[in-house]
């Protein structure tokens, strides 16, 4: 079933899905224009500890896209930033070659472990309320990262920018969601808004290399948004679907100590992976996701319903989260580093290389709402272009000719397009409407859990050996095999509820 025939049987039931508690939207046409929507909770006051106004401002579709979309778009800057000045921030905080995964990794832990509380909390207390927040300590965290002295001041900055980020991206979809009630609309919208995840990719390391120096890029983008910040208090309406109860705090704590330990075990590993603190690292990855799945099942306000991995379409979405960061993002996170220390290009020479893969994403997101096949397959096709892509690379790094890339950057950003595009509206679609932050917030977890493990396991294989040209063909053949298991994991969930 393709995504427009989709939309088309959820039209024919009703309204899509069934507005969510607390939730009362009015209609809108295809292209998401306002005709008369109530607020966030209807025409009657909530009830009990996250009651909130009688009927809040209705929302404003165009404006609330072009401001998520933004503030998506810099989030992503900001984590795509080192990919072109790793080699400048690692010289000037004396970073060794073993710590570098840290600096990569900050952001991608604090996203991971919060992405998911974050959704709950936006669903919970108000999408509105969470996005500025997270925007508003994106800003300051940034800034702050820009005066950092040392690895462990970085990375830690590092990680609180990935806790702001994870409050900004999981509420922004349930703002869209809200904006956007029609099933059509939301076709549109999360579209347009995966679009913006391309182009934040491709802007970042531009915007960092063409700055003086890596501190004064972090400048930047914390003024950026810092200024969305302050534009989005007169910008969104807020919306919520309280369940009550608490925020799941001990699902949180649980939850990162597990990514943190994993990480670090595969960090450690490239010195040799049948070392003691490399065993026990995984053990206790293991023993955290264990103690984990046992407060979620036992929570009365879970960070993620564990009964939605009966759902097909939900363990699609999270198989293709997962295997994006896995397979996709930890290649050409590492690539940029690897192609100036080997082909002695400048970072914005760099940047401008790694545009090609970045803006072909950026443009064939806008469009993959154009094609007539249903999201899964789109993930499919994007995984196995993705596959074609890091195949054409081998041998590149050893020859010294950045030409080699080419065929790859291309063929890898037309497969990245398709991930992006496809990635927002399966993720919305999946859960019940009034979840959507929740089931943004449980896909781009596992995104960044497959990015933060993949970039660890890619330098890991990289630097495994004597010759960095045989380390790369090593971890892109990995990422050629991870992407082919992500292509044939969404391509057997069916497409059901």
């Amino acid at each position: 079933m393709t995504g427009l025939e989709s939309a088309a049987v959820d039209e024919a039931r009703g309204t899509g899905e069934a507005p969510g508690a607390g939730e009362t939207h009015g209609a809108q046409d295809a292209h998401g224009a306002r005709a008369g929507a109530l607020g966030a909770h209807g025409a009657r006051p909530e009830k009990g500890p996250h009651a909130g106004p009688p009927a809040a401002a209705p929302a404003r579709p165009r404006a609330t896209l072009a401001l998520t979309s933004a503030a998506t778009a810099v989030t992503l800057m900001n984590y795509t930033a080192p990919m072109v000045t790793l080699p400048q921030t690692a010289a000037a905080l004396h970073t060794p070659l073993s710590g570098q995964a840290w600096l990569l990794n900050g952001t991608p832990l604090g996203l991971a472990a919060l992405l998911l509380v974050a959704g709950s909390l936006a669903d919970d207390y108000g999408r509105r309320r969470i996005f500025l927040a997270g925007t508003l300590a994106l800003g300051l965290t940034t800034a702050l990262g820009a005066l950092t002295t040392s690895t462990w001041q970085f990375t830690l900055a590092r990680i609180a920018q990935g806790a702001a980020s994870a409050a900004l991206l999981a509420s922004a979809l349930g703002l869209i969601v809200h904006a956007f009630p029609t099933p059509r609309g939301r076709l549109h919208a999360t579209g347009v808004w995966g679009a913006f995840v391309s182009g934040g990719i491709a802007a970042g390391p531009v915007v960092a290399a063409a700055l003086p120096n890596w501190r004064a890029g972090y400048g930047v983008l914390g003024a950026a948004a810092l200024l969305l910040a302050a534009l989005g208090t007169r910008t969104l309406a807020e919306s919520r679907a309280p369940r009550g109860g608490r925020p799941d705090i001990p699902g949180a704590l649980t939850f990162g100590l597990a990514l943190v330990a994993l990480v670090a075990a595969l960090t450690l590993g490239r010195d040799g992976w049948l070392r003691a603190p490399v065993g026990l690292l995984l053990a206790a990855a293991v023993a955290l996701i264990a103690v984990f799945v046992a407060v979620e099942r036992r929570s009365a306000t879970p960070m993620i319903d564990l009964g939605l991995l009966r759902r097909p379409r939900f363990l699609a979405s999270s198989a293709g989260g997962l295997f994006t960061g896995l397979s996709v993002i930890a290649v050409f996170s590492y690539l940029p580093a690897l192609v100036q220390q080997t082909m002695r290009l400048s970072p914005l020479a760099t940047a401008g290389l790694l545009l090609l893969w970045s803006g072909l994403s950026f443009a064939v997101a806008l469009q993959v709402k154009r094609l007539p096949i249903a999201p899964r397959v789109q993930l499919a096709l994007g995984f196995a272009l993705h596959a074609a892509a890091v195949l054409t690379m081998l041998g590149a790094i050893g020859s010294g000719s950045w030409t080699r890339l080419l065929p790859g950057l291309v063929i890898g950003g037309v497969g990245s397009g398709l991930l992006n595009g496809a990635l927002p509206l399966l993720a919305v679609d999946s859960v019940p409407r009034e979840r959507a932050a929740m089931g943004s917030g449980a896909q781009q977890t596992l995104r960044y859990i497959g990015s933060g493990v993949g970039v660890a396991l890619t330098i890991a294989l990289v630097t495994s050996g004597n010759h960095l040209a045989h380390g790369t063909n090593l971890a892109l053949l990995v990422s050629a095999a991870l992407a082919t298991v992500g292509a044939i994991s969404v391509l057997v969930l069916r497409e059901g509820r």
